[in-house]
Formats: C-alpha cells, structure tokens, sequence
C-alpha cells in the first residue's frame, strides 16, 4: 500500500524526523491559505498521487505569489496527472501540498528496502539525487551506495559514518545524517515498511540536511496490525477494478490485454500468463481466486474481469488440489448464467475430479470451451479474443 508524500511527512515528523513545512489542500482556496499561513515569499505546490516523475510531467511548481499557488492548485485538482510511471491515463489529484521553499546546496538520494536476497534491510545512497536517479541508477549502478542492516543491531554507527563521507558531508550535515539513518530506520521497522525513499534529501545552504521529498510503501501482509496506516490508504489512487478486487479480498492487477484470466494459485497464474503471451495473446490481468476457490468466487471473478471494457475472452485455469474440479464447475456454470458472460470462455480443470468437472462444463449448453491441456486453453484464448 503507497502512502502519499503528505502522509509519509506526517509519519516521519511524529517520529521527530525534520521535514519542510507544509499543508495538504483538496481546493484551491485552501491551496492560498496554506501559503498564507505558511509566510515567506516562495512556495512550492506538488500534486498528491502515487506515482512518481511528477516534477518533470508539470506535478510540482515553485510560485512566488499567493495567487499562483491559487492557480496553480487549480490547474491540477481534479485532473490526471500522467506520468512516466503511471502512464497512459495517470492519476487523479485530490489534493496538492503546499509546502515552504528551501535554499537548497545539493540534491542525494536515499532509500531503504527489503532485499529478498540477504534477507535483510538495504540502504542505498547517492550522491546523483533528484529526478534523474533513474537514468543514474541504469547508466552509472557504482554512484549507488548500498549498506545491509543487521536485525538484530539496526544501523550501525560505521556504516552512517561510511555513507556520510561517500556522500561527502562534513560539520551539521554530517551530523544530521548520522542521526538522520537510524531514525529512518526505526520508521521502517515501526511501520512495516517495504520502501522508504526520499528523492531528494537535500543539504541546505547552512548545510543542514533534511528530507524534500518521501515515498512509503507498506507491506499489505502487515495492514491487519497497522490499522492506522490502513486508514491512510486513498483507493482513488488504484485501477477501479483493483478497488472492487480489494474490497472483494481478490487478488487482482490490472493489465494492458485483452484475456482475462481466472487462476486459482500465484504461480499458476504467472505460468498461464506467460503462455497466454507466448502463443500471441495479451493477458488482460492477474487474477488469483486462492486454492480454496468456491462458486461464489468464481463468481465475482467473472464480475471483476469484465470490469474491463478491453476483455475479448476469459480464460479459467484451474488446478483442483483444495478443491474439488467438480464444484468450480458448478461454480462456473453458475456463474456465467448469473453474470451473463458475452466473450468467449476457455475452461482448463486438472486435478480432482477433473472429468467429471468437464462433464458438466459439456452439459450445461452454453458457450463454454473446454481445454484439454494449459497450452490448448492458452491457444483457444488467443484464437477467440478477437
């Protein structure tokens, strides 16, 4: 779950970490009176999503005047925001900060993540800061600094002192970043983080170093426990087909195809995705209904995928292991009247009473195409979604 940059400030100042100063707005008269109330003679306005690039697609703007905070607010509330990383159709800005300006000395990067592979906590560091991070991280990967975090120990002194002198800060800015890392990682810890970024951290010009910017992203395996942060969560910002999904507790991602595929299991799901595109199709989404899938289900499954205008055909891939063939056949028999399917439907059972399942799928008289294996589901689907 991505949090917004306003709501990621607001985590890091409770855990007394410095940030700009700044206001969330959803007008923009309120966009004005946080100017107002903030004072000063410059201000910067972002676009709130959860997307980043948002600087270089026209999301952040420094102004001068009290109405160009006015206008600015008013030209992006209400609007998508189309960036590199949420293109084509972007996403809707509800609400924009207006924070203080800063006189800022130079631009850093930084981050934490988990790494799968050492199991533990990452640092990455770098001097190259700023909306170029990306093309440094493809062009020149040695201008980032990484460190592993112990689990037990946390940051460890040295490695704040190494990246600190990497990062060439001397005096407060030394000091502030040492104090600054292992801060940031008890947020992360705290919050169960699986990415905290700040792009830039940036030294000011009396050499004091703070966040600008913050991205956090939690780990939906750990909302249960943190019902604070899952309050946080803005479903305007996510594919309405995923928020149905969400709320329906299904595993659910949008796609760019046009078959839509119904598994029941993760890695059977990615398996027939990469066929459904080895034999030429495009797999309109990812769609996990769980080993324990039952008609009802299947059901809003069926209801979720054909949320997609673009779905030509369905493909249903489905292992009985948990459950038996038999039943999601009824389920998707069941299922197809009740929705009233108008695309093409592939149906592949393996696994228990995987005969008697494609019995009933042939005597049910409707349009429901049965597969004999999962490459000959993937090519019915592809021949069909036209």
């Amino acid at each position: 779950m991505n949090l917004h940059e306003y709501q990621a400030k607001q985590i890091l100042r409770a855990a007394n970490i410095n940030t700009p100063r700044g206001e969330a707005a959803d007008s923009a008269h309120a966009a004005a009176a946080a100017a107002r109330a903030l004072g000063g003679h410059a201000w910067v306005v972002k676009a709130q999503i959860h997307a980043g690039g948002r600087g270089k697609a026209g999301g952040v703007k420094v102004v001068t005047a009290v109405d160009e905070v006015y206008a600015v607010a008013e030209l992006l509330l209400g609007k998508n925001l189309v960036t590199s990383q949420n293109a084509p159709d972007g996403q809707p800005v509800n609400q924009v900060l207006v924070e203080e300006t800063l006189a800022i000395a130079r631009e850093l990067y930084l981050s934490f993540l988990v790494d799968r592979e050492t199991e533990r906590v990452a640092i990455v560091a770098s001097a190259a800061g700023g909306m170029e991070i990306e093309e440094v991280a493809h062009a020149t990967p040695d201008k980032l600094l990484k460190e592993w975090c112990d689990p037990l120990l946390g940051v460890a002194d040295y490695q704040c002192r190494a990246l600190a002198f990497a990062l060439q800060l001397d005096g407060e800015a030394y000091r502030d970043f040492c104090k600054l890392l292992p801060a940031l990682y008890q947020v992360f810890i705290a919050n169960d983080l699986s990415l905290l970024e700040i792009n830039p951290l940036v030294v000011t010009a009396d050499n004091r170093v703070l966040p600008l910017d913050c991205k956090m992203s939690v780990d939906d395996n750990a909302l249960t426990r943190r019902r604070a942060l899952a309050g946080l969560m803005d479903m305007r910002q996510i594919d309405a087909k995923e928020a149905v999904a969400h709320a329906a507790n299904v595993n659910y991602v949008a796609l760019a195809g046009n078959i839509g595929c119904m598994v029941n299991g993760a890695g059977l799901a990615m398996a027939t995705m990469d066929l459904i595109q080895l034999k030429g199709g495009m797999p309109a989404n990812f769609l996990d209904v769980g080993g324990g899938a039952t008609p009802e289900t299947v059901a809003q499954g069926f209801k979720i995928i054909l949320l997609d205008p673009n779905v030509r055909a369905v493909l249903i891939n489905i292992f009985g292991g948990i459950v038996r063939c038999d039943v999601i056949a009824e389920g998707i028999i069941q299922a197809v009247k009740e929705v009233g399917v108008q695309v093409p439907v592939v149906v592949r059972l393996e696994g228990t009473n995987a005969d008697e399942g494609r019995a009933l799928l042939a005597q049910s008289g409707l349009a429901i195409l049965a597969a004999d294996s999962l490459t000959h589901a993937a090519e019915l689907a592809v021949e069909h979604a036209v």
